[in-house]
């Protein structure tokens, strides 16, 4: 049933939207956050919406270039553009970093990446063509971070000093990368370790403002979970399995060595977690899955009906089909001619690539559906991705197995080299598409004009696919995506002559897909603990938790997982703060007053995150520039070696080589101690909206110890098994 709405701007009223200023403007913000969600994703296997902090920027640098006369809807094609960019990173640093960790190096190029990226991004985007009317008219779906990008961009048209607060946490993100990641004056992780009884405990931290700020706006419950994950491989199974086994030998000390057994080992058990919670996550919403799709079908799909308003006027499906069928003929020529390129006859390969054209025109629209219904129940961040991915990596994998195995006996590595780039493509699209509705919502609460707004979609999802794969040809030059690829083509030695891969990216998400082709196809895979991720899920589901979020604490490293839990615990104190000064006390719920309050700090925290992690995401692509054009080129050097003591050149290279900088890198704990300033830095920022108490002075010392001890006083509580006494307090 359609629901009536009124729109921020009246159909009736026609003001400027699709202009040549929003249109360039979103070209260079979609660029610039494409480029830091690349590095974001990559460095700890999670990418944050880029709507609202692109709303912000948008209103503010339109300002700050004096123009008078900017309209909200030319502010909505801003932020259009630059998410789509955003969300289309996602889906390509999840997938195409597997042809590194698989041995596909050469074959991880920018023509690669770009195909699949252009393919699967404008693929996904004309699929939600279709589905607006469907989802966001007729079924009127929610679409939480739709509704609030639109609150953001109506507050910035009333304006408000909400703006120029992320232009802080840009500057202090930058100015943290700058010196952390570019000059090296600190160190970027900790890790220390205890050798006791027989076994090896370690704990690690990333000092990363980045970090701290994805677990500020995913809040203590998911960092919790998250966490959790963490603490269950990192102290409970690490251990025993070294205790059982041994430990990694070549020197390292206590926490290094308990570090590399987890990656050696234990790491497959998140990966057997994270599939079966990735395919229990599809078949839990299955209703809401089956529903979506029935709604699509039964409903009229096609051309705006002449004499809708301004605001209901998409682009006619019409003219979008022959494109879906240019889209779907280019991807056949896209896979046979990469199919050949790896080895398979054409005969082969165009018999595989026609099958897997067929199968991404049924699949994509498919999860098209799917990830757009589910976006508009639960919210594009609470969006499972990743259970579609390795949903479609397995329906490929058999789809792959059938005809390229057994009809055609394919080699192996053709198999697995086809199974990534088939599922690639369609896990660009559903990546894509639940992103594209939140904003077509956004757009359709502030009056926006459909059809121009999915034009700035496709002209963002074109800049995207540009910028994303030169992000990961950069990114890997200069640091190396994935520990496994480091391992075995490392640009940094220690002493020892051993591969030093503490600058790598992790990209958790590309190790997974590329564990589970290797898996599927007879590579070495750690089976027993896979079987034992699979038990733990299936345990985690039987206790009714949250089985992907402790699967990826499980996946994640454990300096990457404490971080995010300290900004979860950052998020959890500021908020009660606010409930305990409005109310007085923390016991219950939370009064309106109080959770009103609460809700306009959390938005300052949030544009903060949403600036801290764009400022060292950005300031990280910019240093790895530095690094390749200081390979490239003789006279550069790389930030680190600027203020360079000692050095000799390289007879091979003809480089100069630093061996002594005038400011070396910091002690540990002084590092920990400059983390630890930017850490106060951003706490006083995101508590500068706070309330004064009403019966007592304020101090925020004082509250937080009884937040501490409220919250201590809770988890005895949640563990304490309820008697029949109690069993209401309990419940409670």
């Amino acid at each position: 049933m359609s629901v009536a709405h009124s729109p921020y701007v009246a159909a009736e009223s026609n003001i400027a939207e699709l202009t040549v200023r929003a249109i360039v403007l979103g070209l260079i913000l979609g660029a610039l956050m494409t480029a830091a969600n690349t590095y974001l994703g990559l460095y700890m296997g999670m990418t944050v919406s880029a709507s609202i902090p692109a709303a912000v920027m948008s209103m503010l640098l339109l300002r700050l270039l004096k123009f008078k006369d900017v309209t909200i809807l030319e502010n909505n094609v801003v932020q259009t553009m630059t998410s789509a960019g955003e969300s289309l990173a996602a889906g390509i640093i999840f997938t195409m970093p597997a042809l590194l960790v698989m041995g596909f190096a050469d074959e991880m190029n920018f023509v690669t990446v770009f195909c699949v990226a252009i393919l699967g991004g404008v693929l996904g985007t004309i699929f939600t063509i279709a589905l607006r009317r469907v989802f966001i008219v007729e079924e009127a779906l929610l679409y939480p971070e739709g509704i609030a990008c639109e609150e953001v961009l109506v507050a910035g048209e009333k304006g408000g000093s909400s703006l120029i607060v992320i232009l802080y946490a840009l500057g202090l993100g930058a100015i943290y990368g700058w010196f952390v990641k570019g000059f090296e004056i600190a160190e970027a992780k900790v890790m220390f370790g205890v050798d006791m009884m027989g076994t090896r405990l370690y704990a690690a931290s990333d000092l990363s403002l980045a970090l701290l700020s994805v677990g500020y706006i995913v809040g203590l419950r998911i960092a919790s979970y998250i966490f959790t994950g963490a603490i269950m491989g990192v102290v409970l199974i690490t251990p025993i399995y070294g205790l059982v086994h041994g430990w990694p030998s070549g020197g390292m000390d206590v926490a290094h060595s308990a570090h590399q057994l987890w990656i050696d080992h234990v790491r497959f058990v998140g990966v057997g977690c994270m599939v079966v919670g990735g395919l229990w996550t599809l078949w839990s919403m299955r209703k809401t899955i089956m529903t979506g799709v029935s709604r699509v079908f039964g409903a009229q799909i096609g051309d705006s009906v002449d004499g809708m308003p301004r605001t209901e006027q998409d682009l006619p499906m019409k003219k979008m089909m022959p494109v879906l069928i240019t889209i779907v003929c280019l991807t056949f020529v896209f896979y046979t001619w990469r199919l050949s390129q790896q080895g398979a006859t054409l005969t082969e390969a165009a018999i595989l690539g026609a099958v897997g054209s067929l199968f991404l025109a049924v699949t994509a629209f498919f999860f098209s559906a799917v990830a757009g219904y589910i976006a508009g129940v639960v919210g594009s961040s609470n969006s499972p991705v990743s259970g579609m991915t390795i949903a479609t990596l397995m329906g490929t994998a058999l789809l792959v197995i059938i005809v390229g195995d057994l009809v055609l006996g394919m080699e192996q590595e053709e198999l697995m080299f086809a199974t990534l780039i088939i599922s690639s493509v369609v896990a660009v699209n559903a990546a894509i598409a639940g992103d594209v509705m939140q904003d077509l919502k956004t757009g359709h609460l502030v009056g926006a004009t459909p059809w121009k707004q999915q034009i700035a979609e496709i002209v963002g999802v074109i800049t995207g696919a540009v910028m994303a794969p030169l992000t990961l040809v950069v990114l890997n030059d200069a640091y190396r995506i994935t520990n496994t690829y480091c391992e075995a083509n490392p640009i940094k030695f220690y002493a020892d002559g051993s591969a030093n891969c503490s600058s790598a990216l992790d990209a958790p998400q590309a190790e997974i897909i590329g564990t589970l082709i290797q898996g599927i196809f007879g590579g070495t895979v750690n089976f027993p603990m896979l079987g034992l991720g699979v038990l733990i899920a299936v345990l985690i589901i039987w206790k009714n938790l949250p089985v992907m979020s402790v699967a990826i604490g499980m996946y994640l490293p454990f300096y990457l997982s404490a971080t995010i839990f300290t900004g979860g615990l950052l998020s959890h104190f500021v908020l009660r703060t606010v409930h305990l000064r409005i109310d007085g006390t923390l016991t219950g719920e939370p009064s309106q007053e109080a959770s009103d309050k609460a809700t306009d700090v959390s938005k300052r925290g949030l544009l903060l995150s949403a600036g801290m992690i764009a400022g060292e995401a950005l300031m990280g692509v910019v240093v790895a520039m530095f690094i390749v054009l200081a390979n490239l080129v003789k006279p550069f050097r790389a930030p680190a070696e600027w203020f360079c003591s000692q050095s000799y050149s390289d007879l091979e290279s003809g480089h100069s080589i630093c061996t002594e900088r005038v400011i070396g890198t910091l002690p540990t704990w002084l590092s920990i101690l400059f983390f630890a300033w930017f850490f106060i830095v951003f706490t006083y920022l995101a508590t500068r909206g706070m309330p004064k108490s009403k019966n007592r002075r304020g101090n925020i010392l004082i509250d937080w110890v009884a937040i501490l001890i409220d919250g201590i006083r809770r988890f005895f509580i949640a563990i304490k098994p309820p008697s029949s006494g109690n069993m209401q307090r309990y419940e409670r």
